[in-house]
């Protein structure tokens, strides 16, 4: 018996009383192993009519022909749509749509992206995770001119991973992602196991709304606002507010949990149940773990099999639990619903047993790695909270240089009051932690008064990239910086900063105390 059966089999009491309601099953339900044995195969029925209805993200249509080549017109536009009931919210989206439009391909395919921006202020788009080309990155005044109201641009690059990954905006992103500029990416590996269910995307995010279900100002909560990051009064799956779902007991799901906020951390409790942990940013772990909760910082991902394990009939509520994300992030917070959760009338099914391993994973060698620091840091000048690495804000770092080939090895501090999600662009990571799974990173939180120590292998892809806070208020006010993976066979540019976008308001530096 596989851990995943063994888990699911302690639930049996539960299923022992749906058998009994079953009536075709007999009176009394068999136990153990043996009412394992009684039970249909998961994997002969499918998931109960509509079960997914609420919570569909409408993918872009494909106008490519070539099964290999994901084609797609993007558009960023406002459009007014109903948050919350009998309310009309202007929202910034993709397509009209909130998410914007689901983009599935398979490791391999091509994607064409071909944007336009119908916004009133200057857009890019970031490919959050995916290992693209340098000028393809979306990051403005570094890898592309800033594309303004009316502008268009063509995106193009082979998805060369398979995961969950996310597309949003790279210029005054906390306020652009708050509005709504989102979607998902799905990178399919054909060669997954079908044990892990039907895939269910699910996408969290959440807006700062008032009663009447307009938008609050960009900067609503002012220097605790910067602090703090700003968390919205109203949560989202899909961006719905409280959605159903269908299940059937026994019935297996693939959740891809997307943390879309532009502050939030995501914690999701189902009461009776756990979640077979499957991986996150870069798709599938060394291991599936068994875990009690799904926790996302903003920026990550993570790929999970739920097994409802309720009698049929049944009717619970998945939810949002407050996360420790430092000083008085946990005080007197309640927690919110987020996704209703019905189990039909059906009889339950046995679930497929999930491998304990999953994927290979050799360690990146550090020997001779080459060693950086990156503390994060806060200060306050006057009325205004300036954030930064090592002491200094964006504006005023010079980049961080590596060269292509290299290996290096990244000590993360963070001796502030805050939990910092750590996210690196056009590389994945692994964290130099013998106690957890080893996986692939281009997220990871660095919790208040902590340390995390990274390796990443400049392999490939010179040009210049960003690192910052998923936290997008503290990225915005200068938790960020910029790094130079140098290819030293090709000619040196003018200057490593040619490129950079430099505001006309430079900040003074960040205090390290």
């Amino acid at each position: 018996m596989t851990r995943f059966t063994a888990r699911l089999a302690a639930s049996l009491p539960i299923l022992a009383l749906a058998l009994s309601a079953c009536g075709d099953r007999g009176s009394s339900a068999p136990q153990g192993s043996a009412a394992m044995a009684a039970l249909e195969h998961a994997g002969a029925v499918s998931q109960p009519p509509a079960w997914d209805d609420d919570l569909k993200i409408a993918p872009a249509q494909d106008l490519n022909p070539d099964p290999h080549v994901l084609e797609v017109n993007l558009e960023a536009k406002p459009v007014e749509l109903e948050i919350l009931p009998g309310k009309k919210t202007t929202v910034w989206t993709y397509n009209g749509q909130l998410p914007g439009p689901l983009l599935r391909a398979q490791v391999g395919d091509r994607m064409i992206v071909h944007f336009k921006n119908s916004l009133p202020v200057a857009t890019t788009i970031h490919w959050h995770g995916l290992h693209v080309s340098n000028e393809m990155d979306g990051a403005p005044g570094v890898t592309q001119p800033p594309i303004e109201p009316g502008g268009e641009f063509r995106y193009e690059f082979v998805l060369r991973d398979a995961g969950t990954y996310w597309y949003h905006p790279h210029i005054d992103s906390a306020a652009q992602v708050g509005r709504g500029l989102y979607g998902p990416i799905v990178v399919e590996d054909p060669n997954d196991p079908k044990a892990f269910g039907d895939d269910l995307v699910l996408m969290l995010s959440d807006m700062s709304l008032d009663e009447d279900g307009q938008p609050l100002p960009d900067d609503n909560g002012g220097q605790f606002g910067d602090l703090f990051g700003r968390e919205g009064s109203t949560l989202l799956v899909n961006g719905k507010v409280r959605p159903h779902l269908k299940v059937r007991t026994g019935k297996q799901q693939r959740w891809r949990v997307i943390d879309a906020a532009r502050a939030r951390y995501f914690n999701l409790r189902l009461p009776g149940h756990r979640f077979m942990r499957l991986g996150g940013d870069n798709g599938l772990a060394a291991r599936s773990a068994d875990v009690y909760s799904v926790v996302v910082a903003p920026g990550e991902r993570a790929d999970a099999v739920f097994t409802p394990t309720d009698a049929p009939g049944s009717h619970k509520v998945l939810q949002w639990v407050p996360v420790d994300r430092g000083y008085g992030s946990t005080f007197n917070r309640p927690r919110e619903d987020l996704l209703a959760i019905d189990t039909v009338d059906a009889p339950p099914v046995a679930p497929d047993p999930i491998p304990e391993t999953l994927r290979n994973i050799e360690p990146i060698d550090v020997s001779g790695a080459t060693q950086q620091k990156l503390a994060f840091t806060i200060a306050l000048d006057g009325r205004s909270v300036v954030m930064g690495f090592n002491g200094l804000p964006y504006e005023r770092a010079p980049p961080l240089e590596a060269r292509l080939g290299e290996t290096q090895v990244w000590k993360l501090v963070n001796d502030t009051d805050f939990a910092h999600p750590f996210h690196l662009h056009g590389y994945f990571f692994q964290v130099l932690d013998a106690a957890r799974v080893p996986e692939w990173k281009d997220t990871i939180s660095v919790p208040s008064k902590s340390e995390l120590t990274i390796a990443v292998k400049f392999d490939e892809r010179p040009g210049m990239w960003m690192y910052h806070c998923h936290i997008l208020d503290h990225a915005e006010i200068g938790m960020m910086g910029h790094l130079h993976v140098i290819d030293p066979a090709a000619p040196a540019p003018p200057s490593a900063l040619t490129h950079m976008h430099m505001p006309t308001h430079v900040p003074p530096a960040v205090s390290s105390d």
